[in-house]
C-alpha cells in the first residue's frame, strides 16, 4: 500500500469516526507533476549560495549577534513589524536598513523583501513556473506587475538558466508555507 492510500485510508477512518458522510479534499499534485528531489535539492543550494536568507530571512538576535531566524526561513518582511519613516540621506550614504534586514529605504522609495514561501495567500503559492522565470527574468513582479526594487539583485540572478530557476521555484514551492502579508513597496516619486 502507497503512502498516498495509507492517507486517504486515514482520511476515511477520522471522517467516518467523527460522523462525516460527505468529504471534499483538494487532492495534492499528481506524481507526474511533483518536483523532483534533484530539482529541489539543487534549488535549495542556490538559494542558499544566492544569499536568498540574507534579505528574505528576518533576522533575529542570537549568541553571536544577528542570526536569520529559521523559524521564519524566507517569509520576507513581517507583517507586524511597523516602521517609522526612514531617515534622510546623509552624506554619501543612499539607503537605510530596517534592523530586520527585510526594509530597505532609498532614492527609489521603500522596499519590503517579498514572502518567498509556496502560502497561497501572501506568498508564491499562486506564482506559476514561468510567472516565477519571467519575474527573475525581466524585474516584473509575476512578470508583468510592477518593476522589482532594489536591494533585489534580479539583474545578477537573471543570468541563472532555466534549470536553475526552475529548481530554485521547485525548492520555494516544497518550503513550509508561512502566511505573512508583507506591505506594499512605497515607490518615491521621480526627480
Amino acid at each position: 500500500m502507497s503512502r498516498l492510500e495509507a492517507s486517504w485510508i486515514a482520511v476515511a477512518a477520522v471522517g467516518a469516526a467523527i460522523g462525516v458522510t460527505s468529504l471534499t479534499v483538494t487532492a495534492a499534485r499528481p506524481e507526474s507533476q511533483a518536483p523532483n528531489a534533484d530539482a529541489v535539492k539543487r534549488g535549495n543550494y542556490l538559494v542558499l549560495t544566492a544569499g536568498c536568507h540574507d534579505c528574505h530571512t528576518p533576522v533575529k538576535m542570537g549568541p553571536q549577534g544577528p542570526e536569520p531566524d529559521m523559524s521564519l526561513a524566507l517569509s520576507g518582511h513581517p507583517a507586524a513589524m511597523k516602521l517609522p519613516p526612514p531617515p534622510a540621506p546623509s552624506g554619501p550614504w543612499i539607503a537605510s536598513i530596517a534592523a530586520s534586514m527585510t526594509a530597505w529605504a532609498g532614492p527609489w522609495g521603500i522596499s519590503y523583501t517579498a514572502n518567498l514561501t509556496p502560502d497561497k495567500e501572501t506568498g508564491l503559492g499562486n506564482y506559476t513556473e514561468a510567472q516565477f522565470i519571467q519575474t527573475i527574468r525581466d524585474g516584473k513582479k509575476q512578470g508583468r506587475g510592477r518593476a522589482l526594487l532594489p536591494p533585489m539583485p534580479w539583474p545578477m540572478y537573471r543570468n541563472f538558466t532555466d534549470e536553475d530557476l526552475k529548481a530554485i521555484f521547485a525548492y520555494l514551492q516544497s518550503i513550509k508555507p508561512i502566511q505573512n502579508k508583507v506591505p506594499d513597496p512605497v515607490v518615491a516619486e521621480p526627480k
